[in-house]
């Protein structure tokens, strides 16, 4: 017989199990790396943040390692400057004497250069929320159905006991609110809210949050932002949108690569818009591709295909064809996800 009560106690034993093998993996480590995707977003350096809380508080020595420098908006999650660049001539040494935690994905090619220190590490852990890939095993904690990272690890750190300071809270809810579309996405839940409440206690003002996200761009972002919109197309009888930004859009603006954050969601404003793509041409000659959708339209499926990954709802890959011949690649396998003919 079915028995609510005792699906829920058999997930929360679960949830310690896990958070156990955690702090076993922190114990066995003199010294523990944090890294996230590349690039970082806010999600995985708030999560960067919180886990640096909890380390501290076990009197843990870490390195935060990112394979890039923190996108221009996102710095003020960061404030203290304890997110490092990868450097060969300053951390060559370091991959073989530490613990490797991964945090907000559970693929080390998302990593850029800290791929080759996942590979080199003594022992890695993986801390995540996206939808993982088939292949994908790993020793971490994973739940596709958190919102966020930092929501996971908030949990975790209230769970044994560990004292987030205000500066750490707000860069954990910058995290939440980005990853959970401050709370509309359909991820979120109660374990969001729950974290977010924890968050708040620590004294956390939501409306800094919002103008930290969504008030506090570059002026070149606009304009660059504007070359986006003035490419929009639209595809399958107006259900699936598509952006383009070349590198002369980037040039003319004077925008940094980084500073996109937002644009794939804009026209999802369209009642008509089941799907979004922005494509964008890379330095590294590769094409940047994500995804959303709305609904149970899962473009994480497409971007695993094409060799990226992510959520249902929000997801991303790389190409190394040209922006037209990827354009037209999405296209075709979004129309068989919409069952088009």
């Amino acid at each position: 017989m079915y028995c609510p009560f005792l699906s829920i106690m058999a997930i929360i034993n679960q949830s310690f199990i896990m958070i156990d093998r955690l702090l076993a993996f922190i114990e066995r480590h003199d010294l523990l790396i944090l890294s996230t995707h590349d690039p970082a977003d806010a999600d995985g350096l708030g999560s960067q943040m919180v886990l640096a809380c909890v380390l501290r508080w076990k009197g843990k020595n870490f390195r935060i390692i990112n394979a890039s420098a923190i996108p221009k908006h996102f710095r003020s999650i960061d404030p203290l400057g304890l997110v490092e660049q990868w450097d060969d001539d300053r951390h060559g040494n370091l991959p073989e004497q530490a613990g490797f935690i991964l945090m907000d994905t559970a693929d080390e090619v998302n990593t850029g250069k800290m791929k080759d220190v996942f590979y080199r590490a003594k022992e890695v852990f993986v801390i995540d929320h996206h939808e993982p890939k088939p292949v994908a095993a790993f020793q971490g904690i994973a739940d596709p159905s958190a919102a966020s990272t930092c929501e996971m690890v908030v949990e975790i750190a209230h769970a044994i006991g560990a004292v987030i300071d205000p500066q750490t809270a707000l860069s954990a809810y910058i995290g939440i609110a980005h990853d959970s579309g401050f709370f509309a996405y359909p991820k979120t839940g109660p374990k969001t809210l729950r974290s977010a409440l924890i968050l708040l206690e620590c004294g956390v003002n939501p409306t800094d949050v919002y103008r930290q996200l969504y008030e506090n761009t570059s002026t070149e972002a606009l304009l660059l932002q504007q070359k986006a919109l003035s490419s929009l197309t639209l595809y399958c009888g107006n259900r699936v949108a598509v952006q383009l930004l070349r590198m002369e859009d980037f040039t003319e603006t004077c925008a940094a690569h980084d500073e996109t954050d937002g644009f794939v969601n804009f026209p999802l404003k369209s009642k008509d818009v089941l799907v979004s793509l922005l494509l964008k041409e890379s330095p590294e000659g590769k094409v940047r591709c994500s995804l959303r959708s709305k609904g149970a339209i899962n473009v994480a499926k497409i971007a695993q295909d094409l060799g990226g990954g992510g959520h249902v709802n929000a997801s991303g890959f790389k190409s190394d064809l040209n922006i037209e011949q990827t354009v037209e690649q999405a296209i075709k396998a979004i129309t068989k996800i919409l069952d088009i003919p």
